[in-house]
């Protein structure tokens, strides 16, 4: 379902996270083997959604006869009391596998919320939002599906995914200049270079730098350096980009625009499942 991601591993990991190794006590004790639910689950807030496919899943790990109807598109921008999908099923299996599945979606569709908002906020100025490394150990993937279905673009997903000389790798090399030569050097390809200074910009060019990373530039430092790369290379800006300031540097006429926030910062989405 989604590339480079073993769902089957996820939610066996997680099903027994949740159940150790008694299973879910309460269900047992409380529910009838052969009973049958047929749930609901919904948004109690405006969402963009993501995250249904690996519901299903967490249920039909637990009951494979269970019938599941999604109601709503990945990637959707629903209002407040949207169903998004109906479960019926074996009774016990579903009530068990609801928090593995419910964690799941809250938190996926959370993030494609707010990244749906970033994206929102820089409508027509041609700027690219991009999602960044800072993420949950182990939920990476799924993390970054989520910017996707919010509109965004993926950076890369790992350290082998791409080259990016940041300022400490700068520092240890000796420079902008030195840092670059040496990964051309190395037979290295779409260099990403992290300047803090319009100074470093031409250095960083005539080493062969194929992007600028402009970081924590205010705008009227991303309009002078933006004027000054004039288009030799895409440009990205990184660095206190919040949703009050993503709109002004949008419109300095950057490439890019980098933002942590939507991964880290992102609240769970209000979303339940309620008997029908």
């Amino acid at each position: 379902m989604i590339e480079g991601f073993d769902l089957s591993a996820f939610v066996a990991a997680t099903l027994a996270e949740d159940m150790g190794a008694g299973g879910d006590l309460t269900s047992a004790a409380v529910i009838p083997a052969n009973a049958v639910l047929t749930a609901v689950m919904d948004s109690r807030d405006p969402v963009t959604v993501a995250g249904l496919p690996l519901a299903a899943a967490f249920f039909r790990a637990l009951d494979p006869e269970c019938a599941i109807d999604t109601l709503v598109a990945e990637g959707a921008k629903v209002p407040a009391g949207t169903d998004l999908m109906r479960i019926t099923g074996n009774a016990r299996a579903l009530l068990t596998a609801e928090r593995s599945a419910l964690n799941t979606v809250q938190h996926l569709t959370g993030i494609a919320t707010l990244t749906r908002a970033y994206v929102d906020a820089i409508v027509g100025t041609g700027a690219i939002l991009l999602d960044t490394r800072k993420t949950l150990p182990g939920l990476r993937v799924l993390e970054k599906y989520a910017t996707r279905m919010g509109g965004a673009t993926n950076h890369r997903m790992r350290l082998d995914d791409g080259v990016m000389i940041k300022d400490n790798h700068i520092a240890v090399a000796g420079g902008v200049t030195a840092a670059v030569r040496a990964a051309k050097a190395a037979g290295l390809h779409d260099v990403v270079v992290e300047v803090d200074t319009i100074d470093q910009i031409e250095p960083a060019l005539a080493a062969g730098a194929d992007r600028l990373l402009l970081d924590n530039m205010p705008p009227p430092l991303l309009r002078q350096a933006t004027a000054l790369v004039a288009d030799r290379v895409p440009t990205e800006a990184s660095g206190g980009v919040n949703l009050r300031t993503i709109r002004a540097i949008a419109e300095t006429g950057v490439t890019y625009i980098s933002v942590s926030r939507i991964t880290q910062s992102a609240p769970a989405a209000d979303i339940g499942l309620d008997f029908a």
